[in-house]
């Protein structure tokens, strides 16, 4: 079930941001009616807010744990909207959020991973992360490869909210959804990475990306 808040967010900020930037959308059908996990690319803090405006169902994302126990409107707000709490500890802290998005994902929601990790530095395509598949293994979905264009040039790093830019154009492209069920995890994260880079249309580098800010 879509959380009220998420209902409300998206038909207010997310109705705001497809009339805005009038993001184009391919292959939304390729999201399956159950659960699955979004892993696509990850050029800007937009990436989130564009994804949630432009999928009509419910998407978990992670959030820091400290916004839950932080400021109480904070935390109310992650709540609300049905986020992930990721804590930034190593070892048994980071499995938390694995045992907090399984549930959701075996129940047919949506969750959304970056497998890189981080924001692309370059807008290149940098070595995928293996929690995607993981957590897709470990829940027993699919996972369904997106690639994202455009979210660089609205909200660059240095930037706290998206802006309007002329030229700039937002698109999201889903691929058929890639079953992890078994093999290699090393050998099915590179093969997402794949799917994400024919979508995107980004250069791929064989090596993990630096990471530009910690938590991100």
């Amino acid at each position: 079930m879509t959380p009220v808040l998420y209902r409300l967010v998206r038909a207010t900020a997310g109705r705001a941001l497809r009339v805005g930037w009038r993001p184009t959308v391919h292959g939304l059908d390729h999201i399956p009616a159950g659960g699955a996990v979004l892993a696509g690319n990850h050029l800007s803090v937009a990436d989130e807010l564009f994804l949630g405006a432009v999928v009509p169902r419910h998407i978990a994302f992670w959030a820091k744990a400290e916004y839950f126990r932080g400021h109480r409107l904070a935390g109310a707000l992650v709540r609300g909207l049905g986020a992930i709490p990721v804590e930034r500890g190593g070892g048994r802290a980071v499995l938390s959020a694995f045992d907090g998005a399984v549930p959701v994902l075996r129940a047919g929601g949506l969750v959304a991973v970056f497998p890189e990790g981080t924001r692309s530095p370059d807008g290149r395509l940098y070595r995928g992360r293996t929690g995607a598949v993981r957590l897709a293994q470990q829940a027993g979905v699919p996972i369904v490869p997106f690639g994202v264009t455009g979210t660089d040039a609205v909200q660059p790093i240095d930037a706290r909210w998206p802006r309007r830019v002329p030229g700039a154009e937002i698109t999201f492209r889903f691929g058929a959804p890639v079953d992890v069920a078994g093999g290699s995890v090393r050998a099915a994260t590179d093969e997402v990475i794949r799917h994400i880079a024919a979508l995107s249309g980004q250069e791929y580098v064989p090596a993990y990306a630096p990471l530009l800010r910690l938590g991100r």
